[in-house]
């Protein structure tokens, strides 16, 4: 019995092992990544990181540019322009875009925002969430963008 369930282990095991390397063949090391354009990152995180064909950009804010303290339309402009970089830099564009995440600080701003997004889109909406949240990190920043690209 004991052999029986040594078999069935070792199987177990190989059966894991085998579906771990076509997992890892098939998509690739994580990979981390920072862009020197973007400076360094303002705390312990990467900038974004690839998985396979997918590229997860941590949130980003226009902290440290010339929109902190502006607008919520200005400061989204910023954002964008900071996402286009890591795009270019993956050479890719906006229409790449899978997903958007954007954390607000007043609803009330909300139509600048979607306006700010319709430009930046060009007609090619991505999944996307908008949420209000009390606040940020700073008093200087309303709103934060994640975003996902497919490479």
């Amino acid at each position: 019995m004991r052999v029986f369930y040594a078999v069935i282990v070792l199987i177990l095991f190989v059966f894991c092992c085998a579906n771990y390397a076509v997992h890892c063949r098939a998509h690739g090391p994580i990979e981390r990544k920072n862009y020197d354009a973007l400076g360094s990152p303002g705390g312990p995180f990467s900038h974004a990181v690839k998985y396979g064909n997918v590229l997860y950009l941590s949130g980003m804010t226009a902290y440290g540019t010339k929109a902190q303290g502006k607008s919520m339309a200005e400061q989204a402009g910023e954002i964008w322009n900071k996402i286009r970089i890591v795009a270019k830099a993956e050479g890719k564009d906006l229409d790449s875009l899978i997903k958007v995440t954007m954390y607000i600080t007043d609803f009330g701003q909300a139509e600048e925002v979607r306006e700010e997004l319709s430009r930046q889109y060009n007609g090619k909406f991505p999944a996307s969430s908008l949420l209000e949240v009390g606040k940020l990190f700073s008093s200087e920043v309303n709103i934060e963008i994640e975003a996902v690209l497919g490479l």
